[in-house]
């Protein structure tokens, strides 16, 4: 190959195929089209009275501490578990990873239903703790947290089990050569490598517990300023008042793309 085929060869790769490009605005226009007809339906006159309304700031407080209490709980737990799918060897480590993957696939209700058959007052282990401590999960706002977590979490393991497999292990290699423990290389090498993965991991986390409907209205219920969060608020709504439920969209719109357009180019595309 001649000095002069490689600058041709590589401006042909930036050329886009001609059916390529009309499919791609096909999709952009489908994604953008609802997100239009909401902002064209918006009551903008009476927007600034329809978001002080107290349904929509019970609302949209409760959604965000529960979406972040669920990220925290995810982080806590979900990446030991992306370690272990990542670096690990443990048996079944195949089956583990469906396991944890089946949320994302599974519908919601479904996976509120089984959260209620599990954790209820009757439940598998809700049951048995509800006899000896008192304490119940659903219909309160730490059941919102228990559903919003249980349908984010695979969200955040996958990414950050994705990073862990891209990640150049010599530089671990190296910190043990130099004596450092499992522990050190842990939090000193491997962490900070993975830190893009683990925010990125958890911005998605949170984006969907941000977004969880069906999982919460049939583990927690919706009772406004306790268990009703945004996405319930906006079902409610678009039966009693269309008005309000745009602007309850509009207001959710904002707050997520108030999170991750900042976030998008340094982490997610990174």
């Amino acid at each position: 190959m001649t000095a002069g085929t490689a600058p041709r060869r590589r401006a042909g790769q930036g050329r886009t195929p001609w059916l390529i490009a009309p499919l791609a605005a096909v999709a952009v226009a489908y994604v953008a089209l609802p997100f239009a007809a909401l902002l064209q339906r918006a009551p903008w006159t009476d927007l600034d009275d329809l978001v002080g309304q107290p349904v929509v700031t019970d609302a949209l407080r409760l959604s965000i501490t529960t979406a972040l209490a669920a990220t925290a709980v995810s982080l806590v737990i979900g990446v030991p578990l992306a370690w272990v799918l990542a670096r690990g060897h443990l048996p079944g480590r195949s089956a583990t990873r469906a396991l944890i993957t089946l949320p994302m696939v599974l519908p919601p209700v479904v996976g509120g239903a089984a959260l209620l058959f599990a954790f209820g007052r009757r439940g598998l282990l809700g049951g048995p703790v509800y006899e000896s401590t008192g304490l119940l999960l659903p219909y309160s706002v730490w059941g919102v947290v228990a559903a919003n977590t249980f349908v984010a979490m695979p969200f955040l393991v996958l990414t950050v089990e994705s990073g862990l497999r891209a990640a150049d292990q010599r530089y671990e290699d190296a910190a043990a050569t130099l004596g450092a423990s499992r522990w050190t290389i842990l939090r000193r090498v491997t962490l900070p490598h993975a830190g893009p993965s683990i925010v990125a991991g958890a911005v998605l986390c949170w984006a969907r517990a941000l977004g969880e409907f069906g999982a919460t209205v049939t583990f927690a219920g919706n009772l406004q300023g306790r268990t009703q969060t945004m996405p319930l608020a906006v079902f409610l709504a678009l039966e009693s008042d269309r008005d309000a439920a745009i602007a309850l969209s509009l207001v959710l719109m904002a707050v997520s793309l108030a999170v991750l357009l900042p976030l998008r180019d340094r982490w997610l595309t990174g």
